[in-house]
This record gives structure tokens, C-alpha cells and sequence, in this order.
């Protein structure tokens, strides 16, 4: 194929050949998706519902839930419906949406983060200005910085990624759209100037990474000073599952990308993809409920009104 306007449509690499193997990857997958749209809708709707959760902190927190639940279901509904019929295929329009929409999504959820870094450190270092610094206009800001950045950054991508020539066929080794399979099938150096885009963004990923450890350094500085150790616990209650993210965030996604070549093949690729891609989305709302007990509270409140409000509809159903 001489270049990218001579197929409409990409083949996506195959869990399995056998019909059974690939009906066992759908119900996985099914399985592992109800479970992120469970949590993040739970932790959406306890944030949203419950006034004693206004704070910044988990105003960021619900952001970041929007995020993991566009990330998710960018990849995992076109795998489980390719399951089911069979095939890998997926268009060139889908893919395009697909690199875009992780580049936009898994690019916010980091800048996120970043920004949830500052929020911790200013709580537990500057708490005097918490309120001037936290406010609530400039907590929207922040959101709305990290929400565009990510935004001109996926277009950028998407943009330099598909406009290389591409003339090594259209079978992307990956069950998804990813850049670094599409520029596996570029024609000679043409690829470069997306490689030094990646490497720019890279750079600037670990400013961000560089931020957020200077960040709990502080934070934990000032918190082994506390003399009450119910104050300690209090502010690792509120530290340690936003680092618990962001070190699982992070080392997959490095791990993804900076394995030694050796450590390479097609099965591990595939786990390791699932790992950075699928897995946090589905923990992050239980990482941040486990030693949470005002978001618990709120998470039980929800439980109970939702059961208590099916219980009603269906009674009212059955007279």
C-alpha cells in the first residue's frame, strides 16, 4: 500500500483465534468495565451529592473519574464488540478518535494529578493559605488548564500522527489505536517529526512527575513534624491514595514504554498494555474509598439510596 489514503480501516492485533478463548476475553472484559463504571459512577454521584465533599480536593477527584471513564470506554467496548463478531477490524476514523481520545483523556488525567500534587501540598504546607490559594475559582481554573492542555496536546498528535505517509500495510500490532504501532507502518523517516513531538511531551510528563515528588517531599517533611499521631494518620489518610495512583499511573505506563527490548513479545506487550490502559481506571475508585471515611460515608449514602429507590419502583411496579 503506497500510503494511509489507500485503506479505510486498520487490523487490530487478536487476543485469540479460538471462539472460546475470545468469548472468555469478552466476559473479562465486561466484567473489568462494569466494575470502572460502577466505581467512578458511584464516586461521581457521592462527590456531586454530598455538600460535605465540595472541597477541592475531591472536586479534582471527580474530574479525575470523568477522565478514567473516557479512557476505559475509548478502548474497551471496541474490544469487546470485536470479540463477539469476530474481527479486528476498526476504521480509519475510529482509530484516529481512538489515539485521540487517549491522548486527550490519559493526558488530562496526568496533568490532574500534577494539580491534586499542589492541592496536598498546599493543605498540609501552607494550610493559612489554603483558602486564598484553593479558592474555588482558581480550583476551576487549574481543571480547565489541565482539561486544555491535554486537548492541544492529543490534537497536536493526532493531527502529526496521521498525516505520515503510510505504506507498511495496515495491521497495528496492539489491541487498540496506538502511535507507536502507527508509526511502525510509516514510510522511511517521515515518522520523525511525530518521534520529537513524543519526546517533547515525554519531557514535559516528567517535569510533571519531578513536581509531584518535590511535592510529597515537603508533604511529608511537615507531616513527620506533627507530634499528634492522629494528625499524622489524618494527613497520610488524605496523601497516600493520591500517591497510590500516581505510582501505578506512572509505572505502568513506563513500563509500557522504556522496557528493555529483551523484556519484549507480543503476550507481554498485550498484558502490559492492559496493565496502564484498563487496570487503573477500574482501582482508582477503590484506592481512594479504602482510607477515605468521609468519601466511604458518602459511598454508603449512595448504595443505600440507590437500593432504597429500586426497592420502591419495583414494589410500585408489582401493585
Amino acid at each position: 500500500m503506497s500510503n494511509s489514503s489507500s485503506f479505510n480501516e486498520f487490523l487490530l492485533l487478536a487476543f485469540a483465534d479460538t471462539r472460546e478463548l475470545q468469548l472468555l476475553h469478552f466476559s473479562l472484559f465486561l466484567d473489568i468495565y462494569l466494575a470502572a463504571l460502577l466505581g467512578n459512577g458511584l464516586l461521581i454521584t457521592a462527590v456531586a451529592c454530598d455538600h460535605r465533599l465540595h472541597t477541592p480536593m475531591y472536586f479534582f477527584l471527580l474530574n479525575l473519574s470523568v477522565l478514567d471513564l473516557g479512557s476505559i470506554s475509548t478502548i474497551v467496548p471496541k474490544s469487546m464488540a470485536n470479540f463477539l463478531r469476530d474481527t479486528r477490524a476498526i476504521s480509519y476514523s475510529g482509530c484516529a478518535a481512538q489515539i485521540f481520545l487517549l491522548f486527550f483523556l490519559l493526558g488530562g488525567e496526568y496533568c490532574l494529578l500534577t494539580v491534586m500534587a499542589y492541592d496536598r501540598y498546599v493543605a498540609i504546607c501552607r494550610p493559612l493559605h489554603y483558602g486564598t490559594l484553593m479558592g474555588t475559582r482558581a480550583c476551576v481554573k487549574m481543571a480547565a488548564a489541565a482539561w486544555a492542555s491535554s486537548f492541544l496536546n492529543a490534537v497536536l498528535h493526532t493531527v502529526n500522527t496521521f498525516w505520515i505517509p503510510l505504506c507498511q500495510g495496515n495491521t497495528v500490532d496492539q489491541f487498540f489505536c496506538e502511535v507507536p504501532q502507527i508509526l511502525k507502518l510509516s514510510c522511511s523517516d517521515s515518522y520523525l517529526s511525530e518521534v520529537g513531538l513524543i519526546v517533547f511531551s515525554a519531557c514535559l510528563g516528567f517535569g510533571c512527575f519531578i513536581f509531584i515528588v518535590l511535592s510529597y517531599v515537603q508533604i511529608f517533611t511537615v507531616v513527620l513534624r506533627i507530634p499528634s499521631e492522629q494528625g499524622r494518620h489524618k494527613a497520610f489518610s488524605t496523601c497516600l491514595p493520591h500517591l497510590a495512583v500516581v505510582s501505578l499511573f506512572v509505572s505502568t505506563i513506563i513500563f509500557a514504554y522504556m522496557k528493555p527490548p529483551s523484556f519484549s513479545s507480543p503476550a507481554l506487550d498485550l498484558v502490559v498494555t492492559v496493565l496502564y490502559a484498563v487496570v487503573p481506571p477500574t482501582l482508582n475508585p477503590l484506592i481512594y474509598s479504602m482510607r477515605n471515611k468521609e468519601l466511604k460515608d458518602a459511598l454508603r449514602k449512595v448504595i443505600s439510596w440507590t437500593f432504597f429507590s429500586t426497592g420502591n419502583i419495583a414494589i410500585a411496579l408489582h401493585k
